[in-house]
Order: C-alpha cells, then sequence, then structure tokens
C-alpha cells in the first residue's frame, strides 16, 4: 500500500513527467486526426452566410463575428487557389476559442487580400469537424495554395506563432 507521503510525490511529480514528454511532439506535422503537413484536404462544402440569410447566430457562436471569415464554403475557397486560415472554434463553449478569434479578426485586417480566413463552429459545421477529425478546440489548420496541409495548431495559437507560418507561406516578409 503506497503511504501518504509516496502518493504527495508522485501527484506532485507527474504533471511535470507529462509535459516534459510533450517536447518531443511536433504538433506542426501532424493533429487534427489524421492530417500530415504536406497532405491534400478535403474539398467539403461547409455554410455560408448567404446560406443562412446573412443571420450571424445562424452560423457562429461568436459574441464579435467578422462578416469576412463566412463568405465562402470550404470548397469553394479551396477553388480560388488562395491559402487558407481554417480557424476551428466553437467561443459559445470555449474562452481559448473566443481569444483566438479576436488574434485572427486583427491578423486578417493586414492579409485579407492575400490570405482566406474561415471560422468553424462546431454548433453549425459540425461535418467540417468530422471530415477534419477535430476533437477539442481551437485547432488551426493553415492550407497552402494548393490546398495542402501547410501547418497544424492545437490549441490557442499566438499571433507571434502565426506570423512566421504566414511569411513563410507567402514568401513575402510581410509581419504585419
Amino acid at each position: 500500500m503506497i503511504k501518504l507521503r509516496q502518493l504527495s510525490f508522485l501527484l506532485l511529480i507527474s504533471p511535470v513527467l507529462l509535459l516534459s514528454a510533450c517536447d518531443d511532439m511536433d504538433f506542426g506535422t501532424g493533429g487534427g486526426g489524421v492530417f500530415t503537413v504536406g497532405q491534400d484536404v478535403p474539398s467539403l462544402r461547409t455554410k455560408t452566410l448567404a446560406d443562412v440569410g446573412g443571420d450571424m447566430s445562424k452560423i457562429t457562436s461568436y459574441r464579435y463575428p467578422d462578416p469576412r471569415m463566412y463568405q465562402l464554403s470550404f470548397d469553394d475557397a479551396l477553388k480560388t487557389g488562395k491559402p487558407i486560415i481554417l480557424e476551428f472554434a466553437t467561443p459559445g463553449h470555449c474562452t481559448q476559442c473566443d481569444q483566438q478569434l479576436q488574434m485572427l479578426k486583427v491578423v486578417m485586417d493586414t492579409y485579407e487580400d492575400k490570405v482566406l480566413f474561415l471560422h468553424m463552429d462546431q454548433y453549425y459545421n459540425p461535418e467540417a469537424y468530422d471530415a477534419f477529425q477535430v476533437r477539442g478546440e481551437p485547432w488551426t489548420f493553415v492550407i497552402n495554395g494548393q490546398g495542402k496541409v501547410q501547418h497544424i495548431a492545437p490549441g490557442r495559437m499566438l499571433y507571434s506563432e502565426l506570423m512566421p507560418v504566414l511569411k513563410t507561406l507567402l514568401g513575402d516578409g510581410k509581419d504585419g
């Protein structure tokens, strides 16, 4: 039988062991189910603002939505040949998702002419979650103009993490 002192030590050290295991993980090359960097993404019809008669409450649970994120279905976005930031976030039950979408709106103000920004809310586009096998939120997929995964980020992605990815993707050195 484990003594209380030994149990306390195990409880204290177990989070450290778990976190140290994350150092060997490369979330930029896998995640979101089966997707890896370089893999083609599926062409998928998703709801647009036009599909819901312009009613933002029928396409997102975000309190401050930006209509630019809901203009194109994912399949139509792929056809443009532009890079895509595909954000899986349901702010109606996820504080980190709310913060993620706030950050993306700032980035979109700088890059909207070069990159498409699409938001998928689990409540309104569950088929996208299934197609990308997203579990948990938020998840960010950066997709190049050829429809291949360029970068995958589980959890909240910071501005300082996204900007180098965009600079590499666009090759223009623009840092916003």
